[in-house]
């Protein structure tokens, strides 16, 4: 038998350590259970697998990913076993019937269980002038003003970049963002270094603006990320939680998120309560997890109008919180986690046939109607575009329906559907139809941008 050396240089314990968390899970195979008859409201689904670091975010990720809505969650995972409970519905608010959907849900659950991980939190790192075959991932950081997206649009556009895919969070004055490009020429990732360390220049200069004292990064970046996640990430090490003053901040809407000390059990017991609304939980597990933070037990309901979540956690290693400084950074953290995805004002949805230089003109009429973007999401399917906005005025008022107006003699021909989002009020008000009358289903895709603006 051949021994290990555990005083050799290549000898590494946590390689040790991550073969033994295979052998306990091929010894212990994950189950997944949905269960339609125990909760009259919500789907059941269970899930009990042996332990491994960030196995509860990689299940609350992957019910996310598959848009289902958690209205409740149960979570024991204290020792080398967990048992997760979640009542999930869809956005109707509907049991979860079919049985290809049910059948997904455990499938992806279970293959995301069974792939490899090491026992340390794994951050994605970027990797510069790596592109995939498919596209070019640029991820962006830097200071949030009016205007940026379009100025960011634009400078991709000169240098003919396609913008495929695309989400941007800003907070807190910060501005965050992972795109997915193409050569406008190809059609593919953009291969050519000087582009590539141009793209990354000026994009740099856009991102950094007149701000003297917070930096600005650009990075390309290979292969496939959670997006979502990956945006959690980049502005946690932003610091975007570092609260300057000038926010607008409605103070009695901010999330109430307390931290104590549970010395009986060694534990630090984290309790949040705020508006509920979809993916709270994700971002909330998705912090303390980043932060290497361990849940051994948790409960979180979201069936009212507003959500309760309790965490008991400890460091990852083994400790729970043990100075004041530690206990105000979760705090702050979590708020911030909460918040990036919060908006006000409205919601605007844009299809159309996708064309290089779309989001560049979309965006370039919002700022010269004096409105901001505080989030995007940018998709491309089949040759048309899907786009969402969430929009205020650039001085923190309601957007006037003359700008409104304005914006739809600029654009044209093209169909938006509008929605009113409030912060009091976590559900979407009923839709109202701007530009053109009522509209069913995804008709008002048909309609594109004008080709010159008046």
């Amino acid at each position: 038998m051949m021994e290990l050396d555990l005083m050799h240089p290549s000898y590494d314990s946590r390689d040790s350590d991550d073969e033994y968390e295979k052998f306990i899970r091929r010894m212990n195979p994950p189950r997944v259970v949905i269960d339609n008859e125990s909760c009259a409201r919500a789907t059941v689904v269970r899930v009990d697998s042996a332990n491994k670091y960030e196995i509860l975010l990689e299940v609350v990720q992957v019910l996310t990913d598959l848009n289902l809505i958690i209205i409740k969650a149960y979570i024991s995972s204290d020792g080398g076993w967990i048992m997760d409970v979640f009542n999930v519905t869809d956005h109707e608010g509907k049991k979860i019937r079919d049985e290809t959907t049910i059948k997904l849900i455990v499938d992806c659950i279970q293959k995301s269980l069974w792939a490899d991980s090491s026992f340390l939190p794994s951050r994605r790192r970027s990797v510069d002038f790596a592109p995939s075959s498919d596209y070019t991932s640029i991820e962006l950081t830097g200071t949030d003003r009016p205007g940026l997206i379009s100025e960011v649009s634009a400078v991709l556009t000169d240098l003919k970049c396609n913008v495929v895919t695309a989400e941007i969070w800003t907070h807190n004055n910060r501005a965050a963002g992972v795109m997915q490009v193409t050569d406008e020429v190809t059609g593919a990732a953009i291969t050519d270094l000087e582009k590539l360390s141009r793209i990354k220049e000026l994009l740099c200069n856009v991102l950094r603006g007149n701000n003297k004292t917070r930096g600005a990064k650009t990075a390309i970046s290979m292969g496939v990320t959670h997006t979502e996640r990956r945006l959690h990430q980049m502005m946690f090490a932003d610091r975007d939680y570092q609260r300057t003053g000038q926010e607008l901040v409605d103070e009695t809407m901010r999330p109430k998120v307390s931290v104590v000390n549970c010395y009986d059990k060694d534990y630090s017991v984290v309790t949040i309560q705020c508006k509920d609304r979809p993916k709270l939980l994700f971002d909330t597990i998705c912090t303390l997890t980043d932060m290497q933070y361990v849940v051994f037990h948790a409960n979180a309901d979201g069936e009212g109008p507003e959500a309760y979540q309790e965490y008991y956690i400890r460091h990852i290693d083994g400790f729970p919180i043990n100075s004041e400084a530690e206990r105000e950074r979760i705090i702050q953290c979590l708020e911030a986690a909460i918040e990036r995805r919060v908006s006000e004002g409205l919601k605007l949805e844009l299809c159309t046939n996708d064309r290089v230089g779309l989001l560049s003109d979309v965006t370039r009429i919002f700022r010269e109607n004096s409105l901001t973007v505080t989030r995007a999401e940018v998709s491309t399917k089949e040759g048309k575009a899907v786009n969402t906005f969430y929009v205020r005025d650039a001085t923190g008022n309601q957007v006037d329906a003359r700008i409104l107006d304005s914006i739809r003699q600029a654009i044209g021909q093209t169909v938006l559907q509008v929605k009113e989002v409030s912060r009091s009020a976590p559900q979407e008000s009923p839709t109202r139809f701007l530009f053109g009358g009522l509209f069913k289903s995804r008709s008002f895709c048909n309609f594109g941008l004008a080709k010159s603006y008046s």
